[in-house]
């Protein structure tokens, strides 16, 4: 089931032109959130703000805008059967919405974390990483690799080696009593569930540290964890990297300080 250009469909297919752009060239832009207490308008469901991430690279891109009544109707549908929705829109301005459940080990990965792999190789260097576009190939060639490894995630870096976000989500460390993120000028997504906790430290008095996670930024976390707006925070135990292993602790105090803030 899915809702695509205005219709409810109970298919597991769709139809598209060979000359489609989001089939040749994965011309899209997709935001996924997960719906809180059966709401949109749910704070933590954070609508408004995914509607902005669609938004925001709808104009540079300049593609016409949908029919944003249109695009809410089909989320409040879909909303029904799903908990996580992940909703497309094309370069016409047509919407695609799918819906699936919450990854089934989600607790116990909040509880023990997972395994991240560095992928190192220029082979998973997003293009246009300010923006989630249907090209996503690059992430997903990292989240596969580091699979292969024996690792639930993958940590993207840059040319000269700096840690910049994993595959799905955005990093979070912890030092010297303080959250750091990299920040979104160094070329990672300005994730909504990132924002989401950025503005909460702030409100409480205690802003993130937003500087580039060069080798010797890394080497003084306490802690690693990553975010994204379907799991909230998972903690990272065991970073995997040059035939190395580095140890964090998954059951930080911090850990549990984000999530008691967004939540």
């Amino acid at each position: 089931m899915f809702f695509y250009n205005g219709t409810l469909q109970d298919f597991s297919t769709i139809e598209l032109s060979i000359t489609d752009p989001a089939l040749l060239y994965g011309a899209t832009v997709f935001t996924t959130l997960r719906v809180y207490e059966q709401s949109l308008d749910s704070p933590l469901t954070g609508w408004r703000a995914h509607c902005r991430r669609l938004k925001s690279s709808l104009e540079p891109f300049q593609w016409p805008e949908p029919d944003w009544e249109r695009v809410r109707e089909g989320a409040e549908l879909m909303m029904a059967w799903w908990p996580v929705l992940r909703i497309a829109i094309f370069p016409d301005g047509r919407e695609l919405i799918l819906g699936r459940i919450l990854p089934q080990e989600l607790a116990i990965r909040q509880e023990v974390g997972v395994k991240a792999w560095v992928a190192a190789d220029s082979l998973f260097m997003r293009s246009l990483p300010t923006h989630k576009t249907g090209n996503y190939l690059s992430s997903w060639l990292a989240l596969q690799a580091a699979q292969r490894e024996g690792c639930q995630e993958a940590i993207l870096v840059d040319g000269q080696g700096n840690w910049l976000e994993t595959s799905t989500g955005n990093l979070w460390g912890w030092r010297e009593g303080r959250w750091w993120t990299p920040p979104i000028e160094v070329g990672i997504l300005p994730g909504v569930m990132r924002s989401q906790l950025l503005n909460c430290l702030d409100a409480q008095g205690h802003p993130a540290i937003l500087e580039p996670w060069t080798a010797d930024v890394v080497s003084g976390f306490e802690a690693l964890a990553y975010s994204n707006s379907v799991v909230e925070v998972i903690p990272i135990a065991e970073v995997f990297s040059e035939n190395q292993t580095r140890l964090y602790p998954s059951s930080h105090h911090g850990f549990s300080q984000l999530r008691q803030l967004f939540l």
